[in-house]
Formats: C-alpha cells, sequence, structure tokens
C-alpha cells in the first residue's frame, strides 16, 4: 500500500509517499481502509520535531481517518468487517492507505456522515468536547468564547456549544472566516485582529463578562481573556506558539482559573464517553464536521504548510 512516511524530523518536504506493507491485525486490533485522512496542527510539531512526542523513524504521520473496516484481530467486538467507521488514534498512522489500531480508536461511522466528515472528528471534536465539559465543566445557559473560531476544533465548539444551550460568541479574522462560524452555529462573530473586541465582548454580555473562553492561540491572547471574564470564569488553553506574559491580579479579582489540555492525556475512560457524546450528536444532525480543502495524499507537505499558516477554514483532510 502507499502511504506517507517521514525518516528525518522537519520541514513539511521530510514527508514522502512510499510503498510499505499492508497492516495485520493482533488480538483486539482492527485495520482501517482509509477513505479520508484528517490532518492536525499537532501533525505539523510532531513532524518538525518540536513536540515532546517524537515516535521512532520512520513514522506515519496522523491520528484522524475515516474509512471502512479491513481487518479485525482476534476480540473484536465493537465493529465488523465492511463496517463504515472514523478513526481517533492510531498505531501505525493515517496518512496512508491502510491504518493499524485499536479497536479503542474505532467508532461508528453514521450513513449520513460522509468520510472526509469522518476524517474531521477525532482531534477536533473531542478537543472541544473534552476542553468544555471535562476541563471547564460548562453548562447551559453559561457564555463561551470560542477564540480562534474557523479552524476545526473552532468550529466543532461552536456547533457543541449551540447544541447544549450556551451563548456562544466566535472570532475569525476574515469577514468569510466569521459568517461561517455565524452559519454553525455562533450567536455573534467578531474579528479577533480588531484591537477594540475585548471591549466588545463585554458590551455582547452586557458587562458581566465570558465565563468559559477555549483559547487557541494563548501566547497572543491569553492577557486579553483574563480581563474579560467573568467571576468564577475558566479559560482552556487549547493551542499556543509561545510565551505570555499576563497580570496574576486579573484571575485573583476573579476567581478565575486557567486550565491546560492536552487530547494525549485523556484517559480511556474520558475518550469512551467523549465519543458516545460525538456519536449522539452526529446521528441526531446537532455535529455537522466542516471540511476545508481534500488534497491527495502525495500533497502532504502542502496541507502541513497551509494549516500552519491557517489558509484553510475547516478540516483540510488528504484523499488516499
Amino acid at each position: 500500500m502507499n502511504a506517507i512516511l517521514v525518516r528525518e524530523f522537519g520541514v513539511p518536504g521530510v514527508m514522502k509517499v512510499e510503498e510499505v506493507e499492508d497492516p495485520t491485525p493482533s488480538a483486539g486490533e482492527v485495520v482501517v481502509r482509509v477513505h479520508a485522512a484528517g490532518v492536525n496542527p499537532v501533525d505539523t510539531y510532531i513532524r518538525s520535531g518540536q513536540n515532546s512526542m517524537r515516535p521512532e523513524l520512520p513514522y506515519t504521520p496522523g491520528m484522524d481517518a475515516a474509512g471502512v473496516v479491513d481487518a479485525v484481530g482476534e476480540g473484536v467486538r465493537r465493529v465488523s468487517v465492511g463496517q463504515r467507521v472514523y478513526v481517533a488514534g492510531s498505531l501505525s498512522g493515517t496518512y496512508a492507505e491502510k491504518t493499524l489500531c485499536r479497536q479503542s480508536q474505532v467508532h461508528p461511522l453514521p450513513e449520513k456522515t460522509s468520510f472526509p466528515q469522518g476524517a474531521a472528528l477525532g482531534v477536533p471534536y473531542a478537543t472541544a468536547y473534552y476542553a468544555l465539559f471535562f476541563r471547564a465543566h460548562a453548562i447551559p445557559g453559561e457564555a463561551v468564547l470560542v477564540h480562534g473560531a474557523t479552524g476545526g476544533v473552532g468550529l466543532a465548539a461552536v456547533q457543541i456549544c449551540r447544541a447544549a444551550g450556551m451563548l456562544v460568541i466566535g472570532t475569525g479574522g476574515t469577514g468569510s472566516g466569521r459568517q461561517l462560524v455565524v452559519d454553525q452555529g455562533a450567536h455573534h462573530a467578531l474579528d479577533h485582529q480588531d484591537p477594540g473586541h475585548f471591549d466588545k465582548i463585554l458590551k455582547l454580555t452586557e458587562g458581566r463578562g465570558i465565563d468559559v473562553i477555549l483559547e487557541m492561540l494563548s501566547n497572543i491572547n491569553l492577557g486579553g481573556d483574563l480581563g474579560v471574564l467573568a467571576d468564577a470564569g475558566r479559560v482552556v488553553v487549547i493551542g499556543s506558539r509561545g510565551r505570555v506574559e499576563i497580570d496574576p491580579r486579573d484571575i485573583m479579582r476573579r476567581k478565575a482559573s486557567i486550565l491546560g489540555m492536552m487530547l494525549t492525556r485523556a484517559d480511556d475512560d474520558e475518550l469512551y464517553h467523549v465519543h458516545a457524546a460525538l456519536g449522539a450528536g452526529l446521528e441526531n444532525g446537532t455535529l455537522r464536521p466542516v471540511t476545508g480543502k481534500e488534497l491527495p495524499l502525495a500533497e502532504a507537505p502542502r496541507s502541513h504548510h497551509e494549516i500552519i499558516e491557517s489558509k484553510a477554514y475547516g478540516k483540510i483532510v488528504l484523499i488516499p
């Protein structure tokens, strides 16, 4: 089969299509024939060698995919050969024609959800859900700011918050991006490049402030976030590309919390509950993954350039 291989950490060009052996499942494992593979920012950090997770070389990137079960190992009961599934995590990497997974990493994909949409689920939707309900413990009626709402995690968060009965404010850097955020359920969409957008956030909440902020770029926004929190407000740091200076008094006077999260730190029991909720959302139509671009597998280097440069709204997917 064809797969992307990384033989050295570095620039996107280190990813090359090569011919490799098809994976074979052992007990408790599943092989999925990949119809679409999702591209995530964390994939770029791992490939560059800047992430604490450094897989043994050579390796195939990718954690998200969707396709059809090709083979199962002994003891697999949750899925069967020929079943449509999405993949949230992989033993062998998903930038390939086939991927090997633990059965706990493979979840049913409803007929109404396309394979590219399925490839947009794993990291973005699980991250958004975990941040909201397992870290921030958000509840219906609260005001949520999705700071950087036009990417995969941001759009997932907007849909999840709206379905849960929260006031949703999203931000985007372009007019078309902000319109997309509104189309996906946000009550308001603001320009995060506007220095006055924090003042506008306070006006939208009638001065009360935001209960939960999901922050995608904390090295730029965290200091401002703390100034618009409501009492007992929470900021969940989902993404950061550097250090940031804050005023701790903003936290102290509000009894506020800054919460970090990495989806890889979630345990199997937590992930089981997360994906049960996501599956229900797909079935009832409240969750509708948005794909930005579909690229052939050989254009994996381009996909890594574009996801870091924020040139696509929604999830970038690779088609083997």
